[in-house]
């Protein structure tokens, strides 16, 4: 049964198996603006070292305490099932004014080879009742207006639209039932 955790080198050969997955499906360039772009600037391309794993891990810690310019403190759960790395959710403590329009409270990403099996929508639910314990009361999640499939997660998760701002939609997720 998935579950989330803590990155954990435990699972670092499926997980750097997920980001060569993201990858070669173009995440992490130039015009990639999302946390994954921010954890290959810093920790670079896999290369099946410990040491890649170690930065990649070191990065996943340091958003609690020390994030990158223009992000808010966030904890990063991994989605796992066993050893197997499916995906990763974010979870954002605050909102600054960039989150507040286009990024909201959580962002996450299903590995290519283990979408279209209900991932996202379980990972989500799972991650809401720790926001709450972070005293949200409802989370701003948002998603590209063509991304069909991250809405449906979303709204299956309690969602209500609220707008849409530069191509996102923005829905309002309660974090308890």
């Amino acid at each position: 049964m998935p579950a989330l955790t803590l990155p954990t080198a435990r699972v670092g050969p499926s997980y750097t198996e997920g980001v060569r997955e993201f990858l070669a499906e173009g995440r992490g360039g130039p015009d990639d603006h999302s946390l994954f772009r921010n954890l290959i600037r810093e920790a670079g391309r896999p290369d099946d070292t410990p040491a890649w794993l170690e930065r990649a891990l070191a990065f996943e810690r340091r958003l609690i305490t020390d994030p990158p310019a223009d992000f808010v403190p966030s904890t990063t759960y991994w989605w796992t099932e066993g050893d197997t790395y499916l995906g990763r959710i974010n979870l954002r403590h605050r909102l600054n004014e960039q989150l507040s329009d286009i990024g909201g409270h959580i962002g996450y990403d299903v590995r290519p080879t283990a979408r279209r099996r209900g991932h996202a929508t379980a990972m989500l639910a799972a991650v809401l009742p720790l926001a709450a314990d972070l005293g949200i009361d409802k989370a701003l999640i948002t998603c590209d207006t063509e991304n069909t499939a991250s809405r449906k997660v979303i709204e299956a998760n309690g969602g209500v639209l609220e707008d849409e701002r530069g191509g996102r939609l923005r829905f309002w997720v309660p974090t308890a039932p």
